[in-house]
């Protein structure tokens, strides 16, 4: 452990720079992967189930929209819902919660007797698998600053990772056992975050704004022990006494002068006086402070993104399972023809090759989301998405349909992966995930909405008019990407400092 300098301090940041990423950080990894991967495969089961459970109880194409609907709708619920109780009672509360929700309504909807108790409890799946930017936000919090993005984008991999377990596992229990089985051994994956649930540990940034220091000096020591390295020297305080320190200490530097609330009022983060304790921060008053004019901006511009983001990602597959019914044509009959072997096999397929689609989109991300930043990698990657998906409006071949939904799914999966590095980067720690969740919520109503455009437009006969409301989108979710305020590139997550957006140091302090 490190020893100390009289009157010497440090912030939970300066120790992760410190030790670095090592044992303990790799079991966090895996611990998160694990419920990234199982709630990635909820989601993926959703262009499978729909399809089987019209055929056998007879649903009109809306019944079947609604199966995936509902879902987002829970998840909206869900992800503001489990922000808050995370933001103040601690990240391991919330996901645990998350966890039980969505391991029980998961499994019971593979008993459902009727569509009605199959909504029910598909939406109570939605409200558990709202809880995913809990653990994202979590495992954040064990990572160092200098290659955040890159740990991001690997633990974005286990998304991916749930997505061709579900396709290839879907492939296998489908044609044979049914959706049945294949909601209940979907269900699973999430078991495990209850079984290794004790072994977990609390965020020490949250100890931190809770100012249980000596809880959160306990965890830094345990990450110090595992990963073989030393604490720095001097004792733990948390971001803004440390701030205080250094104004106590030192006069004024160029570098504190761009740091002051008091002198950037483009900050992004709220002064001293519009900020709420977080004992007393209830959901009401976070919101009112996720919309405070200092984050006002960067909230919106992330709620049209988040809003895009999902309006596509689950667009698209969707629009995988119903344009490789099609074969390139609108024939209405063939669209309920679902029980043929060989339409099965090419549905299962098609989805299964644009599954592998997001290993690339996330070797992208990982490539240049530290190099060139979040907003530029983000920007890109949804105009180009644009230029993929615009043949699309127009009737195509099976296999260049196919190919063109995997450009755009590479592009997709991209900017998905480096939002949710951008967004927990730009909310000081006490209300990261409140921030995150809500933001995650916006995100849900496009996923409410995309199953009616996708499925609904598709079987109208009415493809271009989807395809050019998902350009549409896409679109605005890109001109807002480069509309944000400030980058965070290479950032250290702090609770109360802000950012300069013109300064360009890697150890300048963010508000998060």
């Amino acid at each position: 452990m490190g020893g100390g300098g009289e009157g010497a301090s440090y912030t939970v940041d300066d120790a992760l720079t410190k030790m670095g990423f090592g044992t303990f950080q790799a079991l966090v990894l895996a611990y998160a992967g694990m419920g990234q991967a199982a709630e990635a495969m909820e989601m993926m089961l959703l262009s499978f189930v729909g399809p089987a459970v019209q055929a056998e109880w007879g649903l009109s194409s809306r019944q079947e929209s609604m199966i995936t609907s509902v879902v987002f709708a829970g998840m909206l619920v869900g992800a503001y819902t489990w922000g808050i109780v995370s933001d103040n009672h601690g990240r391991r509360k919330g996901f645990l919660i998350t966890a039980i929700c969505t391991f029980s309504a998961g499994f019971l909807s593979a008993l459902a007797p009727n569509y009605i108790s199959l909504i029910f409890l598909r939406c109570l799946v939605g409200v558990g698998l709202g809880g995913g930017p809990v653990l994202s936000s979590w495992f954040l919090e064990f990572i160092p600053a200098a290659n955040r993005g890159t740990w991001m984008v690997i633990f974005s991999t286990f998304w991916t990772l749930g997505t061709v377990l579900e396709a290839s596992l879907a492939w296998l229990v489908m044609p044979t056992l049914g959706w049945r089985w294949l909601l209940g051994m979907s269900s699973f994956p999430t078991l495990f975050l209850l079984i290794f649930y004790k072994f977990t540990p609390e965020s020490p940034r949250y100890f931190c704004t809770k100012g249980r220091i000596d809880e959160a000096l306990s965890i830094l020591e345990k990450i110090s022990r595992l990963n073989g390295a030393e604490l720095p020297s001097g004792k733990l305080v948390s971001d803004h006494m440390y701030e205080l320190e250094l104004d106590e200490k030192s006069n004024p530097s160029e570098d504190t002068l761009l740091l002051s609330p008091t002198k950037r009022n483009d900050s992004p983060i709220a002064s001293p006086k519009n900020k709420v304790s977080s004992e007393t921060q209830g959901g009401l008053s976070s919101l009112l402070l996720l919309l405070s004019p200092e984050l006002v901006r960067s909230t919106l511009l992330l709620w049209i993104v988040f809003f895009g983001n999902a309006f596509s990602y689950y667009g698209l597959v969707l629009l995988t399972s119903e344009l490789s019914t099609q074969n390139s044509q609108c024939d209405p009959t063939s669209l309920h023809s679902g029980n043929s072997p060989t339409t099965n096999n090419n549905l299962y397929l098609d989805v299964l090759i644009t599954s592998f689609a997001e290993f690339p989109g996330l070797l992208l991300a990982a490539a240049i989301v530290d190099r060139i930043g979040r907003k530029l990698s983000m920007s890109t990657m949804f105009f180009i998405c644009c230029i993929f998906l615009f043949p699309l409006m127009f009737h195509q071949p099976e296999n260049l349909t196919t190919a063109l939904l995997f450009g755009a799914r590479i592009c997709i999966t991209g900017t998905f992966t480096v939002v949710y590095i951008y967004a927990p980067e730009i909310y000081p720690t006490s209300i990261r995930t409140t921030g995150v969740g809500v933001a995650s919520s916006v995100g849900r109503i496009g996923g409410i909405i995309c199953p009616m455009v996708a499925v609904g437009l598709i079987h109208g006969c009415h493809q271009t008019l989807a395809i050019f409301l998902f350009e549409v989108v896409v679109f605005l979710a890109g001109t807002a990407v480069v509309f944000f305020p400030f980058e965070t590139k290479g950032r250290e997550l702090t609770n109360n400092s802000v950012i300069s957006p013109s300064s360009s140091s890697s150890k300048s302090n963010i508000s998060l």
